[in-house]
């Protein structure tokens, strides 16, 4: 096997791979944007196992310091984000506050739409047992949900399904991710033999 020159690789632009965390740090960075694994991989010119490994110790590395950024991977792409404690101060930076708390029927609404979607509103509405056009509407201009198709049945009602906002909003990596509803059951029944 031929010995690689690091001198010539870095006088081509080939980063000799000490530099890659650099690397994606500023792509990242710049870009603003969640990258997919490929992408990245094509960037700093290896193959995705690589530059997977190299961003798994990059979560860590965030994860571990005292920085004010962390990187997180939803469905494969990967991007620099707030950490969740200095968000009020970036709030007071924009003068908004996006992240402002959800109503009680925006909550019920997400959650039926995360663990049933893509579901309709008419499906909601009969899990919920109330109207919820409202909460539909917040959940869209929050970026939480999204039209995901019509169902193919007389009038074709839409299809709802949840975002990868709403997986960066909730720190999950993929639905998959989402607590199992068992859980949920076994909790609540714990919590009512204790009221006995």
């Amino acid at each position: 096997m031929k010995k690689i020159n690091i001198k010539q690789l870095e006088m081509q632009g080939i980063p000799d791979g000490s530099n890659y965390e650099s690397i994606i740090e500023a792509v990242l960075f710049a870009s603003g944007e969640p990258l997919k694994i490929k992408q990245i991989a094509s960037i700093i010119e290896c193959n995705e196992k690589h530059a997977k490994r190299i961003l798994d110790n990059m979560i860590i590395k965030y994860n571990d310091e005292k920085r004010g950024i962390k990187l997180i991977c939803i469905n494969d792409s990967y991007q620099l984000v707030t950490k969740p404690e200095n968000s009020n101060y970036v709030s007071k930076l924009l003068k908004t506050n996006s992240r402002q708390s959800l109503s009680q029927a925006a909550m019920e609404t997400l959650a039926i739409i995360s663990y049933k979607q893509p579901i309709t509103r008419i499906d909601v509405d009969e899990i919920r047992g109330v109207k919820s056009d409202r909460a539909i509407l917040t959940l869209q201009d929050k970026g939480l949900i999204k039209e995901n198709g019509r169902l193919d049945v007389p009038g074709r009602p839409i299809l709802y399904s949840t975002t990868d906002e709403f997986l960066k909003s909730f720190s999950i990596g993929n639905l998959e991710e989402l607590p199992h509803l068992d859980e949920f059951l076994i909790k609540n029944e714990d919590s009512d033999d204790k009221d006995l």
